[in-house]
């Protein structure tokens, strides 16, 4: 139930961006983009400086409420984005390994440590991906993160005052693949670690529970299988997935994912456990086995979507659209969710990951340094959009 993950984009986004600065904030123009394959690897050095915030843009009318404002520039591929409790935030760039913390208010990021064992060696979409605080970080300082090694993908622990000295696997052996690796961690209410393991390509992965890949995985913060997970002795939570990247819980503690389709849809699923979702047999809504498979909420044509990371703020889910080249809006009423107008369409380039802030806003970054987008000057951003 869940086309092929960070889909290509062409186009430019000068003149979108000009006007932005000039004081637009967004847009609830529809969110396509053309199709294309996108370019190859271009930019800066990972290593290249940083600029200081842009200072906040004023909302032009019928603009959602808030403004947008800068908090970096000069990134290499921004791919998880976790806030530490004083607010702060940590950013793991994919390809460079390095894990970096930027303050609340914005500004140069500070080289935290490079995790070491990260190889993108044969794979578009695999390196240092998702980060995860821990829930109580105040005692014992670990952060977490998912990443492709040469042999698989792999969960860690680390401290930022440790170092790479300090990393230590939780769960490994997650199957790698040039495509598909998934790579969305985040706590939830329970104090658990969910994360989401995409199928690398190998469709029939998604329907065999005997294996971690195609799922969404639920663990403890040491690495141990609950007690309470729908299959005895496994981590898996869910299964029948494509490639899940956002993973967002709302107030009342339900798990909400986007997810990657192949040909036809994309997909919002409301998650539960033990649920299957259908792929590769079911993509989007359908069930051909009298009610097996689980059907998504909200899905979008291919085309328009490839949403990535998300984040609930109040009652809307907030998701990144990477062919898309936008935020979508997606509005919760319980289990029930609808699609609204999309943010910023175009005018960001594609959009990797979204995250509510501590203090309300909301962080999204770009994703244009990837090797399938079109980097333009400060190329990739984090962005605060203050709701």
């Amino acid at each position: 139930m869940a086309g092929m993950a960070n889909r290509g984009r062409s186009g430019s986004r000068l003149d979108r961006r000009a006007f932005l600065l000039t004081g637009a904030v967004g847009t609830l123009a529809a969110c396509s983009a053309s199709k294309g394959t996108g370019g190859t690897r271009a930019g800066t050095s990972a290593s290249a400086p940083v600029t200081t915030p842009a200072p906040a843009t004023t909302a032009a009318p019928g603009a959602p409420p808030g403004t947008v404002s800068t908090i970096a520039t000069g990134l290499d591929v921004p791919w998880g984005l976790a806030f530490l409790p004083n607010g702060d935030a940590i950013v793991a760039e994919r390809e460079t390994a390095r894990v970096l913390r930027i303050p609340k208010a914005g500004g140069a990021p500070q080289p935290l440590l490079t995790l070491p064992g990260v190889d993108t060696t044969g794979t578009s979409e695999g390196g240092l991906l998702g980060l995860a605080v821990s829930p109580t970080y105040a005692r014992d300082a670990l952060l977490y993160a998912y990443f492709t090694s040469p042999s698989d993908n792999r969960i860690v622990s680390f401290t930022l005052t440790g170092g790479a000295g300090s990393v230590r696997p939780i769960l490994t052996g997650l199957l790698r693949g040039s495509i598909h690796n998934g790579g969305r961690i985040a706590f939830g209410p329970d104090r658990k670690l969910y994360a989401g393991v995409g199928e690398t390509g190998q469709r029939g992965l998604a329907q065999d529970t005997s294996v971690l890949n195609g799922k969404i995985l639920r663990i403890n913060a040491d690495g141990s299988v609950p007690a309470d997970n729908p299959f005895r002795g496994s981590a898996i939570w869910s299964y029948g997935h494509r490639n899940v990247q956002g993973l967002a819980w709302d107030s009342a503690g339900r798990l909400w994912s986007s997810e990657f389709g192949q040909d036809r849809f994309d997909e919002v699923n409301l998650i539960q456990p033990g649920r299957n979702y259908g792929w590769p047999i079911v993509e989007g809504v359908g069930d051909t086995d009298g009610g097996k498979y689980t059907n998504p909420k909200v899905t979008w044509a291919t085309d328009d979507a490839s949403p990535s990371g998300s984040a609930i703020v109040a009652s809307t889910l907030y998701i990144g659209a990477l062919k898309g080249q936008c935020v979508l809006r997606v509005a919760l009423n319980g289990t029930n969710a609808t699609k609204d107008s999309p943010l910023f369409s175009r005018l960001y380039g594609r959009i990797r990951t979204t995250a509510a802030a501590p203090d309300g806003s909301l962080w999204f970054t770009t994703s244009n340094r990837d090797g399938r987008g079109d980097p333009q000057d400060g190329d990739d951003h984090i962005l605060r959009l203050q709701l």
